[in-house]
């Protein structure tokens, strides 16, 4: 069951009206079903027990007929509910499959991203399912077990349940071109001298904006677009949102600062407009349906770098330098990546702080794979500290197959370590990169400075591509494929500047988080590759 979802199992069970005492009582609830590809009612039936009727019954306006792969729908089943001494019930299934759920394995998926989906570990996901030992195969069907227990702290009172609304909505919508894309930029312009960089940053964004729009406009694209300074970090935007022409929009960019998202994104789904937010991570994504999260947390790309990564090194042994750090900021990721690994039989060992040195990093290299080196810090410091040690044993070992692994903040300091990384036959990945090195890089650099007259900012990423690259995704999104861009977003074969775009939905009732990552990759021939797994065309 994925966390959401689960949260809201929870909310429904402990939110049932009932009489509790410290024996025992039975009452109806549901679980949510998300309708697999090649799940019919009557295999439904079956999986949960039940008769095709009580799933009817349970879902107003279900049939055979309507019956599709994508929906959501509810499962009556029984609970038993039991109180202890201390208030905590545990709420025991008395008519439960063996298997909460059934998953059908798609392309590009992992252990580990499929057991995230369902709030799950790894280990429990294996042993439902032995044959994964053996590794995963798209359209392999999966047991996704399910728990005995589920400990609930009861309610003072009975409360009502609200579910989304997405949930069980018809989401199909009248698909109807848009002649003239109207746009909308939220962002802080004037801000206060503190917040200075930050109006500094978002002007370069709206410049590389401007251009997109400008390349767009030349091709034949209609485009109203609309500017609108948000403020400080601590303004109000209601008197942005009380425009009324905003109400009017297709599409609105922005904002930057945690505090205006709910207001902004309430304002978004009220009117029915989506909401691009290009640089913020913020949690309302999983609650709005019209939210496009560009810049998404690095937890959600973890399960597409490892799918790259055992593709990319499918002969690997795996060498994981357990570097100490304060907060030993990569824990989570290299978890995860040793799961993925085990699963899939690559090799994998570790060498501690306490214990690194030539000798230990020697006795861990095979002659027979590729060695991949992957510190558990992203720190530059860490950096440093590997990569001397790293040269002596290359050199020391000169018939070694030997390469570094690393993480998006490795680009933050690349001018001072270019050499040192081709020699290392370096990679990390990124879901942003850009250098002049690429052709397009270099085009978009002497253009700005044609409009502009001056350089971008030195950050990361950076800003001015960012905004054209977003500008140029959705407007030209929007005018081909009109209100039913939802339906075509792996449609859009555009090749950006910097930022790839691979938008998922979060979940029924959320938004669309992106997911795209590439890996850098400095080669021992000079070369500098941008490894995009998803090749777009150009247009």
């Amino acid at each position: 069951m994925k966390p959401i979802k689960q949260i809201l199992f929870l909310l429904l069970l402990s939110s049932v009206s009932m009489a509790v005492s410290k024996a025992q009582d039975t009452k109806p609830g549901h679980v949510f079903h998300t309708i697999q590809s090649g799940e019919t009612l009557y295999k439904l039936s079956g999986m949960y027990n039940i008769s095709v009727k009580d799933i009817c019954n349970e879902n107003p306006g279900l049939s055979a007929e309507t019956f599709r792969a994508g929906q959501v729908i509810r499962i009556p089943v029984a609970t038993v509910i039991t109180v202890g001494n201390e208030g905590t019930a545990q709420i025991q299934l008395e008519v439960k499959p063996r298997c909460k759920d059934m998953h059908r394995v798609k392309r590009k998926e992992t252990i580990f991203s499929v057991s995230r989906e369902y709030g799950i570990s790894g280990q429990e996901l294996i042993e439902a399912n032995p044959e994964l030992r053996n590794g995963m195969k798209k359209g392999q069907l999966l047991c996704i077990p399910y728990p005995e227990t589920i400990p609930v702290e009861l309610p003072a009172e009975k409360t009502d349940v609200i579910l989304p609304r997405e949930l069980f909505r018809e989401k199909q919508k009248t698909v109807y071109p848009i002649h003239t894309v109207k746009a909308a930029l939220i962002l802080p312009f004037l801000v206060e001298e503190e917040r200075k960089t930050d109006a500094v940053r978002m002007i370069e964004y709206y410049e590389g904006f401007l251009m997109a729009v400008d390349s767009l406009k030349r091709k034949g694209t209609s485009i109203d677009l609309h500017v609108y300074n948000s403020g400080g970090e601590h303004a109000s935007i209601a008197p942005v949102l009380a425009k009324e022409e905003l109400k009017n929009m297709d599409i609105i960019f922005g904002p930057l600062y945690k505090q205006h998202i709910r207001p902004l994104a309430a304002f978004a789904d009220e009117h029915d407009i989506r909401l691009v937010v290009p640089v913020l991570k913020d949690d309302e994504v999983f609650h709005n349906e019209h939210i496009y999260q560009v810049n998404a947390p690095q937890s959600y790309l973890y399960s597409e770098v490892y799918e790259r990564f055992t593709g990319q090194f499918p002969n690997g042994n795996v060498i994981i330098l357990d570097i100490y750090t304060e907060e030993r900021d990569k824990g989570e990721f290299v978890e995860g990546l040793k799961m993925e690994l085990e699963g899939k039989g690559i090799p994998v060992q570790a060498v501690t702080d306490a214990s690194l040195s030539q000798t230990a990093l020697k006795d861990v290299l095979r002659d027979d794979r590729d060695n991949i080196f992957i510190p558990t810090s992203g720190s530059i410091i860490t950096l440093n500290k590997i990569m001397p040690l790293l040269k002596v044993l290359l050199m020391e070992n000169p018939t070694a197959r030997i390469s570094l692994f690393g993480y998006p903040e490795w680009q933050t300091c690349i001018s001072d370590n270019l050499d040192n990384f081709f020699e290392l036959d370096t990679y990390f990945y990124s879901s942003f990169y850009a250098s002049n090195l690429f052709p397009a890089t270099k085009a978009f650099n002497q253009a700005y400075r044609r409009w502009y007259s001056k350089e971008m900012l030195t950050s990361y990423p950076k800003y001015g591509m960012l905004g054209f690259d977003t500008a140029l995704f959705f407007l030209t999104g929007l005018d081909r494929y009109g209100t039913g861009l939802e339906y075509n977003l792996s449609s859009l074969d555009l090749t950006p500047v910097q930022t790839g775009f691979r938008f998922e939905r979060v979940n029924n009732w959320g938004g669309f988080v992106n997911k795209k990552v590439f890996f850098i990759h400095f080669t021992r021939n000079f070369e500098l590759i941008k490894l995009d797994f998803e090749q777009p065309k150009q247009i």
